[in-house]
């Protein structure tokens, strides 16, 4: 097993060999995930070295002093705390050789068709289908809240592909190419102004047999691990102290002291606290994370970041007043990143609503940790064993 020395001394005589400022960023980023020092958690052969997912703070300590460029990690995201992990846990060996390095370099924009106008809280009653034509599936629907869809290459899909079953059984696993024919992406434009998210129609898309991950079927128990990675993505980020929403607002109050007022103090102490708790947790997590997948502890990191979020920059509008609520830009945009903290206080205060929305809303959520989390009596359901077809729509 590769301990921390060795983990050094590797990336250390990588470095001697691609010297970050004569070595171009593409070259650079490939020969990393080659060199197994991409995800040191993944095996061999793919960006990996099947060392403890904890080692990774060495190489990257190592390369972030030498000056090494990364595969912004931003905007490649969803690839990486979503699909990645999927792939990994459930692609095939072609798969996973096909799909994993241009996903870490960057070469390959991903984003994720889940959600669908009749189907957001309740996921697993989506309607988009998948029929099978000899080695190819057609796929029929409409997808919703698609973030990056205008970017991507690839896609991870459900689709329903038996409704004569209950809805949990009869929904399987694609990769769809966005850039196939009958695939339409559509801007949808925010309370913000931009248009981060798109709407995607799908019509007569032909998907091969050889892009399904996992059995036909057996969708639900995939997306379960992609669904879980989202949320730890979300919720559980590295910050530094002061990382996230706290930081911009924290600035205002020490740089303002024209705006402070005793009421504002005590509500912005009590948010510091409640964010430092949340970012240590989060840590805590993460280090679980080295045994095993992640479970439905998620959600609830995925909670109090949606929670913070949108009490952190309410308190920071009130607390610059009439211009909180300016706007520098309100042209609609295309972004190919959200980014909380590089820009003014009403643009925080606006996306954060979208908090509680995204990657599973606060009252899924909830239930999710009452019932898997904390053991408490799962909520009635009347359609956990009627055939999909059956149900009212």
């Amino acid at each position: 097993m590769t301990d921390a020395d060795e983990l050094r001394s590797r990336t250390r005589q990588f470095l001697a060999t691609h010297p970050p400022a004569t070595t171009g960023r593409l070259d650079f980023l490939r020969a990393r995930f080659d060199a197994g020092l991409a995800w040191v958690h993944f095996p061999q052969g793919l960006g990996g070295l099947g060392a403890p997912r904890s080692l990774q703070a060495v190489v990257d300590a190592e390369l972030e002093q030498a000056g090494a460029p990364d595969n912004d990690p931003r905007r490649i995201g969803i690839g990486l705390g979503m699909v990645a992990p999927t792939i990994l846990r459930y692609g095939t060996e072609e798969q996973q050789r096909r799909y994993l390095r241009p996903l870490w370099t960057g070469e390959e924009v991903w984003c994720q068709l889940f959600s669908e106008p009749g189907a957001g809280s309740d996921l697993a009653a989506l309607g988009t289908r998948a029929v099978r034509e000899g080695a190819d599936w057609v796929v029929n629907g409409q997808k919703v809240w698609t973030s990056s869809a205008h970017l991507a290459r690839w896609a991870i899909l459900i689709a329903r592909t038996d409704p004569d079953v209950p809805k949990h059984a009869g929904i399987t696993y694609f990769v769809c190419d966005m850039t196939d024919p009958g695939v339409e992406v559509r801007p949808l434009r925010q309370i913000t102004g931009e248009a981060e998210f798109n709407e995607v129609f799908l019509t007569d898309v032909r998907i091969p047999d050889s892009r399904r991950l996992g059995d036909v079927g057996d969708g639900w128990r995939v997306a379960q691990t992609t669904l879980n990675n989202e949320r730890v993505a979300i919720g559980g980020m590295r910050l530094p102290r002061e990382g996230g929403m706290i930081g911009p607002v924290s600035k205002t109050w020490r740089e303002r002291p024209d705006l402070r007022t005793h009421d504002l103090h005590q509500r912005l102490l009590k948010l510091w606290v409640e964010a430092e708790v949340s970012r240590l947790t989060a840590e805590r997590l993460r280090q679980q994370l080295v045994a095993g997948q992640p479970g439905p502890e998620g959600a609830g990191m995925k909670l109090a970041f949606a929670r913070l979020n949108q009490e952190i920059s309410g308190l920071e509008v009130e607390l610059r007043g009439a211009e909180g609520l300016l706007r520098d830009e309100w042209t609609m945009r295309r972004p190919e990143l959200v980014d909380f903290t590089g820009r003014d206080a009403g643009y925080r205060y606006l996306r954060a609503k979208g908090n509680s929305i995204e990657g599973g809303t606060t009252e899924v959520l909830l239930n999710i940790v009452a019932e898997r989390v904390l053991g408490l009596p799962a909520e009635p359901r009347t359609d956990k064993e009627v055939a999909w077809k059956d149900l009212s729509r």
